[in-house]
């Protein structure tokens, strides 16, 4: 990488535009920047790392650069660095152009333009720049891929700060690997020892995990196994754990099994014995029941003997009741026959106690004549009847009419008196129609007056509001600006005052054997000291931060001017000059105005529907006058008809109704008499002919019951039995039958005889006995199932324990491999002798490269006395790898670079960080690295020394590098002719560059 030029403009210091040429400054290849404390030469290097990766080293870099613009620049001037260099053989151009608050272009205030970048490339066969990318993030990773390191890694090996590699050469092994960590990007090898450590913490968790799991079932095990196991006194995790378990286990399901063995010979035993007890049991319960058979049946034949004699009258009473059976039809027979003729009196009775005293007596013969008669007469009356029928419907029909003749008149008075208002009417309802359609059209009008009007109003109101509003915002702004522009002048004075005190402050800093951070000097003689007033870093930085404040409360009230002002002139233009009281009344006339259209309109709709229907009305009443007229012409003509059919039907009905009221009455009377003579011809026939059939029954019944034995037919009906009776009788005596039969067989049975002579049976012993038996049973059979379900549970728990254990083997393996890996790396294990982590243990071969790379220019540089080591030894307790010593040959010691002098101190960091500049290019993938720059540290070297140093970096001359010092020495003006000044002024730095 070769650095061709810089322009830098309102950066840093750098208030105007300045332009560096490093190909100039480049052709000695040593050359000097300079200048006074604070004039901008790290800016210089600033700028450069801004152009190549868009940020600033350290902690000058915050925010989103809006503090890299320069305080000095003129408003309307953008930041922007642009850097013209040759990289893996390629000629770019990157421009850079932070974040910018700007003026606006219209109006007072600032605004925010984003950061810009540009890159380019020069195409030699074209001769001309051509465009690659406008990205930030392209352009980033561009740079980055072609010079093969990161910001940190450019800052520590393209600007080398002596300073930085000082503090590396006396820092402790964690301080140098922190730092050799950022530059050779040994992250991922930390990255593979925290995996690792997570990996064991995870697997042991695992195992744990297992192990309690394991132990879980080993504690229901010993539930179940009672005190017949003992549990290992071992923690989840420990070794010999799942061994110990399955040990106990074991020993558990012998003792167990023996247990079971012993169980159940104990419950065959009790199985005989309960057995044998039932047996017995059975045996007595036998006797018993034969003892009380016997019994029994003796009682029973005592009571059939008792009730012997009710058993033979049962038997004779059966046998009457067969004998009456053959006498039943004929009793049956003439009870029939008596009620039938019972029944057949007494309607006869009913029916003659209805007729006429005329046909009281008389015979079956003469009462069917007499009916005949009545039915013949009945039958003249039939056309009477019709003409009766037809008369009341005459009379009805006239009443009808009647009627709808009074409806009629009603209807056409009051239809006469509705058509003489007519007219009227209709005229109104069409005013009011006419006067609401008048009321619309100006309802309609007024509408589009009263929007606009209200707009107007709103308009003139805002505009009154805004007026008062822009005479405060106004003289906010004023006041605003007043105070930034006081704040403005005071940090410019303490920022005065503080860069002419700036030597007391950094001398503030000084200690006595510490280099000077200027001039690199270890001595002290004359320091600058404070006077009175001094302004220091903290209090320019409060005022530069107020008069920040200040320009930002001051931009924010003339924006808000800005905007108060253009609603203003937007209110103005639509209200007008008219005074908001006058247009208030013309909006609330119009909207009163419109209002009252708007009611007077509302019965448009209501009048016309009155209209319509007042027009139906009107048709619906003319249609009704014509129709009554019609209506009292056809009722007159058939009222006449109605008269005269009338007149004849009342001639002929006063001669057919005779003395009744009607023929109706008439009629009715003559089917009554015709009925009842019939029914009462047809009671005297049945009354005969029932007596007769009673008669034939008595003869039948006496002979019967003479050939049954009975004496009388009422001994016959005496005897006979209904079939409830018989029923029950019938049972009595089968009953005695079986009873009898029963005992006979029971007496007769020999084992009962038997069982019968011997002693009463003694059952409540024997079933104690068996009860004692089949505790005893009950006992044994629960002892063998505790016994058989704790071997099924131990069988059980111990194969699920087995298949844990079996399940755990791969990954108590892989804990044990990650574990020992895990400490391995960590340098926590007895395998580790150094204690060395595996990041240190990388970065100490990078530190072995770095050592043998600086040695080279530290023997040079210290005319051989010197050479940089490597050192895996152990700082006091903590871990070895990252020692660093320096050999000295003229004492042939080793021994560490904190005891070196100030100038040896710093040739062996420029040493020290040439060599990490030369193997960090390597490691970048060998992009080299043309232009370097040293900062500071060459005050600290004697005449000679520093003629030593010189050649050497005037030697990196013959790789074709140029290297750039930043000193503050006066020696090295006269020494390097090529020279970059750094000139500080009032209006900001200014850069001049001499050539060779």
């Amino acid at each position: 990488m070769r650095l061709h030029r810089l322009d830098i403009t309102a950066f840093g210091p750098f208030g105007g535009s300045q332009s560096v040429d490093f190909d100039d400054l480049s052709a000695a290849g040593l050359f000097l920047l300079h200048g006074p404390t604070g004039a901008g030469k790290t800016s210089v290097l600033d700028a450069v790392c801004y152009a190549l990766y868009g940020s600033v080293p350290g902690a000058r870099q915050s925010g989103q650069g809006l503090t890299l613009r320069s305080d000095h620049a003129a408003a309307g001037t953008r930041t922007e660095v642009t850097l013209e260099l040759t990289v893996a053989g390629r000629r770019l151009e990157v421009t850079r152009q932070p974040p910018w608050e700007r003026p606006k272009k219209r109006g007072s205030g600032t605004t925010l333009d984003k950061a810009q970048s540009w890159l380019r490339e020069y195409d030699t066969t074209a001769g001309a720049w051509k465009d690659l990318s406008r990205s930030h993030q392209e352009i980033g990773e561009e740079i980055t891929q072609l010079l093969g390191m990161s910001r940190e890694q450019f800052c520590q090996v393209v600007l080398l700060p002596q300073g930085d590699f000082a503090r590396f050469l006396r820092a402790d092994a964690e301080a140098r690997g922190r730092l050799l960590g950022r530059l050779f990007d040994t992250q991922r090898f930390a990255e593979v020892e925290k995996r690792l450590a997570e990996r064991r913490r995870v697997t042991e968790a695992r195992v744990r995990e297992g192990d309690a799991e394991l132990l879980a079932d080993a504690h229901r095990m010993q539930q179940a196994a009672g005190d017949a196991m003992e549990l290992p006194d071992l923690a989840p995790g420990e070794p010999g754990l799942a061994e110990a378990v399955l040990t106990a286990a074991a020993v558990a399901r012998s003792t167990a099994r023996e247990q079971l063995t012993i169980a159940h010979r104990g419950r065959a035993a009790a199985e005989a014995a309960q057995a044998a007890a039932e047996r017995a049991l059975s045996d007595v319960r036998e006797v018993a029941r034969l003892q009380r058979r016997f019994a029994e049946a003796r009682e029973r034949a005592q009571r059939l003997e008792e009730r012997a004699d009710a058993h033979r009258e049962a038997q004779t009473r059966m046998e009457r009741s067969r004998k009456a059976e053959a006498v039943a039809p004929a009793l049956e027979l003439r009870e029939a026959a008596e009620a039938e003729h019972r029944r057949a009196t007494d309607a006869e009775a009913r029916a003659r106690a209805l007729l006429q005293d005329a046909h009281a007596d008389a015979g079956a013969s003469g009462l069917a004549t007499a009916a005949r008669r009545a039915a013949e007469e009945l039958g003249g009356l039939e056309s009477a009847r019709r003409a009766e029928q037809r008369l009341a419907r005459l009379v009805a029909e006239r009443a009808d009419l009647d009627r709808q003749e009074r409806a009629d008149e009603e209807v056409l008075a009051e239809t006469e008196g509705w058509l003489a208002g007519w007219d009227a009417t209709r005229a109104g309802l069409q005013a009011r129609i006419e006067s609401a359609q008048e009321a619309a059209t100006r309802a309609e009008q007024l509408a589009v007056q009263r929007e606009p009007a209200q707009k107007r109003l709103r308009a003139a109101r805002l505009r009154d509001q805004l007026a008062g509003d822009t005479e405060e915002t106004q003289r906010q702004a004023l006041a605003s600006e007043e105070q930034a522009l006081r704040a403005k002048e005071h940090w410019l004075d303490l920022k005065e005052q503080r860069l002419d005190g700036i030597a007391a402050e950094l001398a503030a800093h000084l200690t006595d054997g510490e280099p000077c951070a200027v001039c690199g000097a270890t001595e002290h003689p004359a320091p600058a000291r404070k006077d009175a007033g001094h302004v220091d870093r903290e209090a320019e930085e409060q005022a530069l931060a107020a008069h920040q404040r200040a320009e930002e409360r001051h931009a924010e009230d003339v924006r808000r001017l800005g905007v108060v002002r253009e609603a203003l002139a937007a209110a103005t233009a639509e209200a007008g000059d008219t005074p908001t009281d006058r247009l208030a009344d013309e909006a609330e006339e119009l909207e009163r105005l419109h209002a009252q259209a708007r009611r007077d309109a509302s019965g448009l709709h209501a009048a016309h529907e009155e209209l319509r229907r007042a027009e139906q009305e009107h048709e619906r009443r003319t249609a009704d006058r014509q129709q009554a007229a019609l209506s009292t012409a056809t009722r007159t003509a058939r009222r006449d008809t109605l008269e005269r059919e009338r007149d004849t039907l009342e001639e002929e009905l006063a001669q057919a109704r005779g003395a009744a009221d009607s023929v109706a009455a008439r009629a009715a009377e003559l089917e009554r008499q015709a009925s009842r003579l019939t029914e009462a011809a047809d009671a005297v026939r049945a009354a005969e002919e029932s007596a007769e059939r009673l008669k034939a029954a008595d003869g039948r019944l006496a002979e019967a019951a003479y050939r049954a034995g009975f004496e009388t037919p009422r001994a016959a009906a005496a005897a006979l039995l209904d079939d409830t009776a018989h029923r029950e009788l019938q049972r009595r005596l089968d009953a005695w039958q079986t009873e009898e039969s029963a005992v006979r067989a029971v007496l007769a049975e020999a084992d009962t005889a038997a069982a019968a002579e011997q002693p009463p049976a003694d059952l409540a012993a024997a079933e104690r006995a068996a009860a004692d038996a089949a505790a005893r049973l009950r006992t044994a059979t629960s002892a063998w199932d505790a016994a058989a379900r704790r071997c099924t549970e131990l069988d059980g728990l111990s194969a699920r324990a087995e298949t844990g254990v079996r399940r755990l083997a791969p990954l108590r393996e892989e804990y044990d491999r990650v574990a020992r890996m895990a400490s391995l790396t960590a340098g926590t294990s007895a395998d580790n002798e150094r204690r060395m982590r595996l990041e240190s243990y990388v970065l100490a071969a990078r530190l072995e490269q770095v050592a043998a790379a600086a040695t080279v220019r530290l023997r040079r540089m210290s005319s051989g006395r010197y050479t940089l080591v490597h050192s895996a030894d152990r700082a006091g307790r903590g871990r070895s790898g990252l020692g660093l010593h320096v050999v000295d040959a003229w004492t042939g010691r080793e021994r560490d670079t904190a005891t070196l002098s100030g100038g040896e101190t710093f040739f062996a960091s420029l040493a020290l960080a040439l060599g990490l500049a030369d193997v960090v290019t390597d490691e970048a993938g060998g992009v080299q690295l043309d232009t370097l720059f040293i900062d500071e540290g060459f005050g600290s070297l004697d005449d000679q020394t520093l003629d030593e140093v010189l050649d050497v970096l005037d030697s990196l001359r013959e790789r074709d590098r140029s290297v750039g010092i930043v000193s503050h020495v006066a020696d090295l003006r006269r020494r390097i002719h090529a020279q970059l000044e750094v000139v500080k002024g009032r209006s900001g730095s200014v850069v001049r560059q001499r050539g060779q």
